[in-house]
């Protein structure tokens, strides 16, 4: 049988997501980062052509009709690319809700720093915290379990992929940021998420990065009313 959204059963439907997030507070959200956060995919049949922010931001558009957001989002960046060209941005609209995806441009070309990468990172979740906003980070998935990369590169590209995941958990932790982790989801090594540039999800992808995050969303709600 063909999955698709209506089917899937990793993807929350739009009557989920909504009630899942009943009552959140956030009307100002802000997106920084790499190409993940811009929302590169390809269409898939059977799936609406919409990024994970595009549907996180529907679904709270439906709570708040007055929601405001902004995607600074922008393929290639190194994570210190995102601290020194995004930031200012993303603080001068004071979001109360932030989401933060990059390192994986940084793990995939030479000479990887994981600490440079942490100190970029720190200073871009420290200063939207120090603000007020709740912050979102991810840790990414790994497309060498996936067998997206060639093998003479797998264990390199796993290792790092898992070093990124790790840093960026920490970070959260520091800063009591919500992180989210897609990097041993069984979800991960399945080919149909993922678009023919074996790097970038699809619009399945998307969905159901959006549905984890949503989910995380309505967990970091339910701890503060209790």
């Amino acid at each position: 049988m063909t999955v698709t959204e209506d089917t899937d059963e990793y993807v929350l439907s739009a009557e989920a997501a909504r009630a899942l997030l009943a009552g959140a507070p956030w009307k100002r959200m802000v997106t920084l980062g790499d190409s993940v956060a811009e929302g590169v995919r390809e269409a898939v049949a059977g799936y609406q052509d919409l990024s994970w922010a595009d549907r996180i931001e529907r679904t709270l558009r439906e709570i708040h009709p007055d929601l405001v957001a902004l995607n600074l989002g922008k393929r290639d960046l190194l994570t210190g690319e995102v601290r020194e060209r995004q930031l200012a941005d993303a603080l001068a609209f004071e979001p109360d809700l932030a989401f933060v995806i990059c390192g994986g441009n940084d793990f995939l070309r030479p000479g990887f720093d994981p600490e440079a990468v942490r100190r970029d990172l720190t200073a871009i979740v420290a200063a939207l915290r120090g603000q007020g906003a709740d912050v979102v980070t991810f840790g990414m998935f790994d497309i060498a379990a996936a067998g997206l990369v060639p093998e003479k590169y797998a264990k390199s590209v796993s290792a790092a992929t898992r070093a990124l995941s790790r840093l960026t958990e920490d970070v959260a932790r520091e800063y009591d940021a919500i992180y989210v982790h897609f990097t041993d989801h069984p979800l991960g090594s399945d080919l149909s998420i993922y678009s023919s540039d074996r790097l970038h999800l699809n619009a399945r992808g998307h969905a159901f990065a959006a549905s984890e995050k949503v989910k995380a969303l309505a967990r970091h709600l339910d701890d503060k009313r209790n």
